[in-house]
């Protein structure tokens, strides 16, 4: 209903068909957005990155394909992209480095590859695992998050300002980017990033959440 909603709302669509929606998380509540996106008909680019909540989702048939492969998931977004085809594709890697890969498309291509994007790491806890910075593997974060979280935290808050400004560059070219309620936002601003709504009051983001503005 998120996803349908949001296509409704922010692209004045009711056929999802041949829509991008990018998303990261496919762990606890996280992990239904790849069945949302198929049975929303759109495509859906879900970046994970721990191994384990992958091949559990594909394993369970909520995930049709796997990759941790940059080159291959824009080719295979490219495909389905134009042939209207619903897909649910993992990404074992960080979704920073997908979003960023995105604003390169857009760069040298002029091509704006999503329509729609969102966030489902877990960052109400961000400094304990719920978000792995982009500097790094999956392992190393979880080995530099036990010998030394001061640096840890240090990447994690780098990471968001990334994370953040590679989504304000496609959003500014028209992608529809919301909050997942997961305080991303307020995360990402703690961390400094560029998220606040201009000419409003500082506690107001530039992008919405799904319960006001989607779901309510």
């Amino acid at each position: 209903l998120t996803v349908l909603n949001a296509g409704r709302r922010y692209l004045k669509a009711e056929d999802l068909s041949g829509k991008v929606f990018v998303t990261s998380g496919l762990g606890g509540m996280s992990g239904a957005q790849a069945k949302a996106a198929v049975i929303a008909g759109c495509v859906g680019i879900i970046a994970e990155v721990d191994e384990a909540a992958l091949l559990k989702r594909h394993k369970q048939g909520w995930l049709m394909e796997i990759s941790n492969n940059l080159d291959h998931c824009i080719a295979r977004l490219r495909e389905a992209r134009k042939n209207k085809i619903a897909l649910s594709l993992g990404y074992h890697g960080n979704v920073v480095a997908l979003w960023e890969r995105l604003v390169h498309e857009l760069d040298t291509t002029g091509e704006l590859l999503v329509d729609l994007g969102s966030d489902q790491t877990s960052c109400h806890n961000p400094f304990s695992g719920g978000y792995y910075p982009v500097q790094l593997s999956f392992e190393e974060g979880k080995q530099l998050l036990s010998s030394n979280p001061g640096k840890f935290r240090m990447l994690v808050q780098e990471s968001l300002r990334r994370h953040v400004a590679a989504i304000n560059k496609l959003a500014d070219k028209g992608m529809f980017f919301w909050d997942y309620g997961n305080a991303f936002l307020l995360e990402a601003q703690r961390a400094g990033a560029d998220v606040a709504k201009k000419g409003a009051d500082k506690t107001e983001f530039r992008y919405p959440s799904y319960v006001q503005h989607i779901m309510g």
